[in-house]
């Protein structure tokens, strides 16, 4: 049985294909056009699909993939694996929800923290009763290397890179060990806050810029790159099952 699991994020149009409970590959699409998803599916020929959307994606798609699979769209309608104990759960973030759902799922009745670095950082606290609590959201690593760049006169706009250096010797350099070095040092200080508080507790990293920061930290944690499309496969399953 073949599952797509769309994600459509603020950076870029992703589906990762799941057959058989294991995940095959990640495609990053060119966009999100009625060719495109017509394509996709002619290819693969799934029997269900998901999509967690944070963008204003193109109309059809949801139609397009209702027509050809049996399709489910992420909403604060979708019935999810943990409570929301908070004021306003409609309003939790698709791609949130998805996280949460893959640390439930992967390491239930623990107390975890899931970290995404995408456009934003996000951390999201579901403890081993499976309460989502909440947690945080601060800017990402583009979002600070363009924000630099656009409230100053001056200063270039910069990108990551592998070689961080501690002490810049350079303009670019010391915005990259700014960015770089100032990421790891808040990560690592609010999984320390987490830590002091709770017990039985563990930490995923996952997003796009996840590979730059899993050997830096010095809490030990799971990497996992494709950690949302895992979730999104998990909440598939549960809100197609018997469709």
């Amino acid at each position: 049985m073949t599952t797509l699991c769309f994600d459509f994020g603020n950076t870029r149009l992703k589906v990762a294909v799941f057959k058989d409970n294991e995940m095959q590959e990640a495609i990053v699409l060119k966009d999100d056009s009625e060719a495109t998803l017509h394509e996709l599916l002619a290819i693969h020929k799934p029997e269900h699909s998901i999509l967690s959307s944070v963008i204003k994606h193109n109309p059809q798609t949801e139609n397009i993939l209702a027509s050809q699979s049996t399709f489910h769209k992420l909403s604060a309608a979708t019935k999810i694996n943990f409570t929301t104990p908070v004021g306003k759960p409609e309003t939790i973030g698709a791609d949130r929800l998805a996280l949460v759902a893959a640390a439930v799922h992967f390491y239930p009745k623990k107390n975890n923290l899931i970290i995404g670095l995408g456009s934003c950082i996000t951390y999201n606290f579901v403890n081993q009763y499976h309460q989502f609590l909440g947690g945080g959201i601060s800017p990402g690593m583009d979002m600070r290397f363009k924000a630099m760049h656009d409230y100053t006169a001056l200063l270039p706009l910069e990108k990551e890179t592998w070689n961080i250096p501690l002490i810049g010797y350079d303009t670019r350099t010391n915005l990259q060990s700014g960015v770089l070095n100032g990421m790891a040092a808040e990560i690592d200080g609010i999984i320390h806050k987490y830590e002091a508080k709770y017990s039985n507790f563990n930490v995923v990293l996952t997003g796009g810029n996840s590979s730059y920061f899993a050997g830096q930290l010095k809490t030990r944690i799971f990497a996992d790159h494709n950690f949302l499309f895992k979730g999104l496969y998990a909440l598939s399953q549960l809100n197609n099952c018997g469709n």
